[in-house]
């Protein structure tokens, strides 16, 4: 790697992406699924849980938020953010393009999810060479793999949790039972040695502690598992609050710490689908706010570019 500096360094953000209308869904779930066919009943089963959620993704608005003020915190003469989508315009494999054509030759890349796998960060990875190849660019980049345990972005799910037990009165918070969640990926990682799972109950003890959760009032799920014959990470969210409430548990915070901004894992799978089974058991649901924009968020996100480009910085 070269210590030369040519400004600006790049700075590739990525999110997933979304659908920004219900006319777009057939072609991003296409996307998605690398050609495979989507049913009808797949397709209005989807079409329906975004129609619920306001007939379009928030992410790309919300990745947009963040993006502005990661740049507002990183000096202009020195970077130039990108944002680029894995499934939905803007195309990571376009932006790439453009970073070339503005003849950038080093750069940072850094998705908006804080824990790494190679079904997930490494697939955005290879999008860029991609992009890469696609352009005829030579552009030398940084991965940063993951940052699932900088203290302010544990900070920030602790600060969100806390605010959240407050909405229960103070002789009843240590009665509250917090469920933390993130995105299920199919059990074969955890023969694969794919570090997700780890990372992920890493980053959970972290905020517990952080948020200081007694032992006990706590546990973990996973949510919104794709659909493919074969085996996911659980147990799902929708399933656990059943085991929950036979327990005697009338209060839950769901709070999911692999996301970082609102979309239809949220809005609909937590807001709709977790709320309505624990409505019918008779418990009360609460859910933090998404990171989205939080300061500290966003500091999370600049402190781990600044240091992934520190080898160029003179």
């Amino acid at each position: 790697m070269t210590s030369t500096s040519h400004y600006p360094i790049g700075v590739l953000i990525m999110a997933y992406g979304g659908p920004n209308s219900l006319a777009e869904i057939p072609g991003y779930l296409s996307d998605i699924r690398s050609g495979r066919v989507t049913t009808p009943a797949v397709l209005e089963e989807i079409t329906n849980n975004y129609r619920q959620i306001g007939g379009k993704s928030p992410l790309l608005e919300i990745s947009q938020r963040q993006v502005a003020a990661v740049n507002a915190q990183l000096d202009p003469a020195r970077f130039k953010c990108y944002l680029g989508m894995r499934h939905w315009s803007p195309w990571i494999e376009e932006v790439v393009g453009q970073m070339v054509a503005d003849g950038i030759t080093q750069a940072v890349s850094v998705v908006l999810a804080p824990h790494y796998s190679k079904l997930s960060i490494a697939k955005y990875q290879e999008k860029i060479a991609d992009g890469l190849a696609m352009h005829r660019g030579q552009i030398e980049f940084n991965h940063v793999a993951s940052y699932h345990d900088a203290p302010p972005l544990i900070q920030a799910f602790a600060n969100r949790l806390q605010e959240t037990l407050q909405r229960w009165p103070a002789d009843q918070r240590s009665q509250v039972h917090v469920i933390l969640s993130a995105h299920s990926l199919p059990v074969r990682i955890l023969k694969m040695g794919d570090p997700y799972d780890s990372q992920l109950h890493e980053t959970a003890q972290l905020i517990a502690d952080r948020a200081g959760l007694a032992e006990g009032q706590w546990s973990w799920s996973y949510q919104s598992a794709g659909r493919s014959p074969e085996p996911w990470l659980g147990p799902q969210l929708e399933a656990y609050i059943p085991t929950l409430a036979a327990q005697g548990i009338k209060n839950i915070i769901s709070m999911p710490i692999g996301f970082v901004a609102d979309h239809v894992e949220i809005l609909y799978d937590i807001d709709i689908k977790a709320q309505s089974v624990a409505r019918e058991l008779g418990l009360r649901l609460e859910r933090p706010p998404a990171l989205n924009d939080d300061p500290l968020y966003i500091e999370t996100l600049v402190e781990v570019i600044k240091r992934h480009a520190a080898t160029w910085i003179n």
